[in-house]
């Protein structure tokens, strides 16, 4: 099995990082496990502890650093980080890094379901373990899939779409992608269907809830900063609007300090911030990388240290 995936932002992040040999280190999406051997080349008596809940990456990351000591690959999803580590006896680490959305792997791998580029069943799942994306199409009320269209895939014509899942599927289950595909277009006006990708939106939000990404995407942050020691980084590379913003919001609450109505004279809160960033804007894929990879144009880093 070949777990391919391109490294976003590799260089930037390695940088934002500022690894030191000895430190303590968790990759939280291992996936390929690109980022997770470059920081491990780094180590000299320092650990890595890389996490994925793709069993599939799993295996592919503890063969990648199968060379490197002080490297250890965890079976979880990173919103169970904290406690997976305090099993092992870490409950501090330099630097944490999240390299979010879908695996090329993933997306390569037509019987994943992830892809409206292969008609394959429709899956979804990371974890291969629970729902899956057949299950919320066709159990699914019309609101329920209206919601799901609307919050996670951005979609304005998520109604359409959503009334037209319940109509197919009383006359017979939807079951691969292909089918899927089908019925998002037929949903749509002609000038709309011609866009390059238009299931690319009820794609990207099924498979969030499906993985619950978003729930995930909170906790996991919050237990990486938990984490950190003073001086410690958190790098998150996020790849649709929804995760950026989360990201973006929680390393503002972070960094924010006085938390009093601008009307108060004085501070009476005595919050002072707890991080800064270390880039104020996102850092973005250079031209060479996305001449490279085309799959790393909506890429963004945001790089914190926590104080």
């Amino acid at each position: 099995m070949k777990f391919s995936h391109y490294s976003v932002l590799l260089s930037e992040c390695l940088e934002g990082l500022a690894v030191k040999p000895d430190g303590v280190y968790v990759d939280a999406t291992a996936g390929g496990a690109g980022h997770s051997v470059e920081i491990a080349k780094r180590l000299e008596g320092g650990r890595l502890y890389s996490f994925d809940q793709d069993p599939d990456a799993v295996a592919a990351a503890g063969e990648r650093l199968r060379p490197f000591p002080g490297t250890q690959v965890v079976q979880s999803n990173f919103r169970e980080m904290e406690q997976a580590l305090a099993e092992l006896g870490v409950y501090r680490a330099d630097g944490v890094l999240f390299d979010l959305g879908v695996s090329s792997f993933q997306l390569d791998t037509a019987s994943r379901g992830f892809s409206y580029r292969y008609d394959a069943p429709l899956d979804m799942r990371m974890s291969r373990k629970g729902l899956t994306a057949a299950e919320v199409v066709n159990r699914y009320s019309e609101e329920e899939l209206t919601r799901i269209l609307r919050e996670y895939g951005e979609e304005k014509f998520a109604r359409q779409i959503a009334r037209n899942l319940l109509r197919a599927r009383e006359q017979k289950e939807i079951k691969t992608t292909f089918e899927l595909s089908e019925i998002v277009k037929a949903s749509m006006p002609a000038k709309a269907r011609r866009d390059k990708n238009p299931s690319k939106r009820t794609f990207q939000a099924l498979r969030i809830e499906v993985n619950g990404e978003l729930d995930s995407l909170s906790e996991g942050l919050d237990q990486a900063f938990a984490l950190l020691k003073p001086g410690g980084r958190l790098a998150v590379i996020s790849f649709h609007s929804l995760e950026d913003r989360m990201v973006k919001q929680r390393f503002a609450s972070w960094c924010r300090g006085c938390t009093c109505p601008p009307e108060f004279p004085v501070c009476v809160c005595g919050n002072r911030p707890k991080a800064k960033l270390v880039s104020k804007k996102p850092i973005l894929p250079s031209e060479r990388e996305l001449k490279e990879n085309t799959r790393s144009q909506s890429a963004k880093l945001r790089i914190l240290e926590k104080l």
